[in-house]
């Protein structure tokens, strides 16, 4: 069962993005910062996804998502990026930095089980040429 780790400030969307995960057998761990997350990364902890809250207070999901990026382990991590209020230049630069997806709240169940397939598939690593004989 993969382990998805959401990133949030907003305990009602911990709650509901959790039960979604859930339903799409995912473990979950939360947390209600990144800095909080940050600290489970470092001690060596490793959630297969994360799924990041872009509008944090103290250290925003974009900040969150370069920290990940700047670590040769952690820059291959799947992010799928959470928010309600996103403008387009917090979506490209999401993107540049190389979040694996977006999703806005209030999301779905089919609109998160998207991204996170997409996610998944994206960093998966790419099939070994065949040697030939």
């Amino acid at each position: 069962m993969p382990l998805a780790w959401i990133v949030d400030d907003d305990d009602e969307m911990i709650h509901a993005v959790r039960l979604m995960l859930q339903m799409l057998s995912f473990k979950v761990e939360a947390y209600r910062d990144a800095r909080s997350a940050a600290r489970r990364l470092l001690a060596g902890s490793r959630p297969d996804v994360m799924v990041l809250d872009i509008n944090m207070p103290e250290v925003s999901g974009i900040d969150m998502l370069e920290f990940l990026r700047m670590r040769e382990e952690l820059r291959g991590l799947p992010v799928v990026m959470l928010s309600s209020e996103t403008t387009d230049i917090q979506v490209d630069q999401a993107m540049a930095l190389g979040a694996s997806g977006f999703v806005f709240k209030p999301v779905t169940i089919e609109e998160l089980e998207s991204a996170l397939r997409k996610a998944l598939k994206r960093t998966a690593p790419p099939p070994r040429p065949v040697q030939g004989s």
